[in-house]
């Protein structure tokens, strides 16, 4: 049997980061710039419209009703279902007393035309 001979080097902690990269730069394409990896808005939506269909319709997280409600967070909107609700009932209810206000003034018109 022969034996192989092993050197091991030692480093303290101020040597060590003057010696050893740690900043990954190894994982990275010899052809990619560092701008190339800036992540950008559109980097973003590009990524964003290929995931589109991936991504779950329902969830707390990780889906478009979380993005949605964070959006609309972010933009001061409200998504309570319930105010909607009472507003499309107010609207109705509206237009129900706008065609009752006409029926009557079609037939006022209608008596003193005769």
């Amino acid at each position: 049997m022969s034996q192989i001979p092993v050197q091991k080097t030692v480093f303290n902690k101020g040597q060590y980061s003057k010696v050893i990269d740690t900043q990954f730069s190894q994982l990275i394409s010899s052809n990619q710039t560092e701008e190339e990896l800036v992540f950008t808005v559109d980097n973003f939506f590009e990524l964003y419209d290929q995931l589109f269909y991936q991504i779950p319709r329902d969830g707390e997280t990780n889906s478009h009703q979380f993005i949605l409600q964070k959006e609309a967070e972010y933009l001061g909107i409200n998504l309570n279902q319930d105010d909607i609700q009472a507003l499309l009932d107010e609207i109705t209810s509206l237009r129900q007393q706008v065609i009752d206000t006409q029926t009557v003034i079609n037939e006022l018109t209608k008596a003193n035309q005769q």
